[in-house]
């Protein structure tokens, strides 16, 4: 979807981008490839062309980041099935609800692999950066609102800043709506039963059982919460990609 994208440059908003897809000009091939576009005069189409063919460069070189500023947040979701193998899944838990609380553990999927942080054993700024070396893009559920101000927060540099297709908000464009273990459970996703019905509540519960008591299994619940957390985003990540697309198909025709 990301070639399909106009939306990456300026004054290009959701209608003209529609309106290019219904004339015919489906990618930025298209586009650069046709030298009258209606509604762009002249100048501003050589313009356009070059901001584009800047845009395939970074694009070649997988430089993600260059996208993530210019594509409008809710729309990054369009990068993910390019860039989907490069892809870090992520999860966080605190020590509490509230606005930047400590970090105890940070979830990272990637490549069917999980990598587990954890507060006071392995989890620092240096950790957290190689285990997010050359991610391309990141998914996560609300973590525009909770996970990534937080670690930008503490970790300061530690995240790269490339396209993020959050779910939570993603779904809902495409009728799933709820927390995450509800829409897991819509689209037919089981968890293991000794976390099935541990809440996010629950995972600061652990986390002081842990660090007060010494209580190893509880540690053990809570990374295993965790590594559910993360691992299933994503075949809801793949859904919801499908169904966003679709949609817009749809809309083309």
């Amino acid at each position: 979807m990301i070639r399909r994208t106009f939306l990456i440059l300026p004054s290009i908003g959701c209608k003209t981008e529609m309106n290019l897809w219904k004339n015919g000009i489906a990618d930025w091939t298209e586009f650069l490839e046709t030298p009258n576009i209606d509604g762009i005069g002249h100048a501003r189409k050589a313009k356009l062309d070059t901001q584009l063919e800047t845009a395939e460069r970074f694009f070649d070189l997988g430089q993600t980041e260059y996208f993530s500023q210019l594509l409008p947040s809710v729309e990054h979701w369009r990068m993910y099935e390019r860039f989907k193998d490069d892809c870090a899944y992520l999860d966080i838990e605190t020590d509490g609800q509230y606005a930047y609380a400590n970090v105890t553990m940070v979830g990272i999927h990637r490549n069917g692999t999980n990598i587990t942080l954890v507060r006071d054993q392995n989890l620092n700024t240096s950790t957290l950066s190689e285990a997010l070396e050359g991610v391309k893009i990141l998914v996560t559920f609300n973590g525009s609102s909770f996970d990534l101000p937080i670690l930008h927060y503490h970790f300061p540099l530690a995240v790269p800043r490339v396209p993020h297709y959050d779910l939570r908000h993603a779904c809902r464009r495409v009728g799933l709506t709820g927390g995450l273990k509800k829409i897991e459970r819509e689209i037919g996703i089981c968890r293991a039963r000794e976390v099935e019905y541990v809440t996010g509540e629950e995972a600061v519960y652990l986390w002081r059982l842990w660090k007060r008591d010494g209580r190893k299994n509880a540690l053990k619940l809570l990374k295993q919460y965790n590594q559910e957390d993360t691992e299933n985003l994503v075949p809801i990540a793949e859904q919801v990609y499908e169904g966003l697309k679709r949609r817009l198909l749809l809309e083309i025709r």
